[in-house]
């Protein structure tokens, strides 16, 4: 009988032992697998980022100057397209802001662009053809709506990506280009949302049951590239000067 206790108790230690030994293991796995292994966030930034003059450039700096360049090419016909058709003063003078903005960023990130070797996007992407071709057929009040509505979400969209970008990059022109970029993209915000055409609440809805979205085909890492082209879809009228940044009020003089 003892020893069938003393074998019992043997036994029961064995597991408790075996059982203490997992649970370490267990524990240990994560702090090795995320420390060490290839594929984490700061391995993926590492691999991702090459050397320029201006500091590393990363691949989310890549796809920040792609979508800049994206932007313009269907926000610059949407603009001219809206001071055409717009039924009321408030929607043309959001299209006017789009030309003149985007003729700006489109100058600065072909600028940015060539200094860097990076080439960009000749013409807009699946998606935002699709946007201009359910502009196109709009009319009367049902296009502005449209007009306020699809842009006002993808600036929305847009704007979270410069704050990303202007807070984490170490690249000084990519870094100048995001501040460029949340003035201009801030701006458009405004001018569309002064239509009182924008649905803030299928806004809501919409970021909360978004998915990420989908990576644009980000240029290569640097290289022997030419300097990119300036094709504009559109001839701006001129005459518009863009909207200053804001600047902060005087303080009032103290009694």
């Amino acid at each position: 009988m003892r020893s069938d206790n003393r074998t019992g108790l043997v036994s029961g230690t064995g597991l408790i032992v075996a059982a203490l030994l997992a649970t370490l293991v267990a524990l240990a796995f994560p702090i090795w697998s995320y420390a060490d292994r290839a594929g984490t966030g700061l391995d993926t930034l590492n691999s991702q980022t090459v050397p320029t003059p201006y500091g590393p450039l990363s691949a989310l700096d890549r796809e920040f100057v792609t979508r800049v360049r994206l932007a313009g090419l269907w926000e610059l016909p949407a603009g001219q397209q809206a001071q055409e058709r717009g039924t009321t003063q408030a929607v043309r003078t959001a299209g006017q802001h789009l030309i003149e903005g985007h003729t700006f960023l489109d100058a600065r990130v072909r600028s940015v662009a060539a200094r860097l070797s990076l080439e960009l996007p000749s013409q807009p992407d699946p998606r935002q053809r699709e946007w201009l071709s359910t502009l196109s057929a709009a009319h009367g009040t049902r296009y502005d709506q449209e007009f306020a509505n699809i842009l006002r979400a993808a600036h929305g969209k847009v704007f979270a990506m410069v704050a990303q970008v202007r807070a984490n990059t170490r690249n000084s022109l990519v870094r100048d280009l995001a501040d460029d970029a949340n003035t201009t993209v801030l701006d458009h915000i405004k001018v569309l949302e002064a239509t009182g055409y924008v649905d803030f609440d299928a806004l809501a809805e919409d970021a909360a049951t978004a998915s990420p979205p989908p990576l644009t085909r980000s240029p290569a890492p640097p290289g022997p590239v030419p300097s990119p082209s300036s094709p504009l879809p559109v001839t701006p009228s001129s005459g518009y000067p863009l909207p200053p940044a804001a600047t902060r009020p005087n303080p009032s003089p103290t009694s």
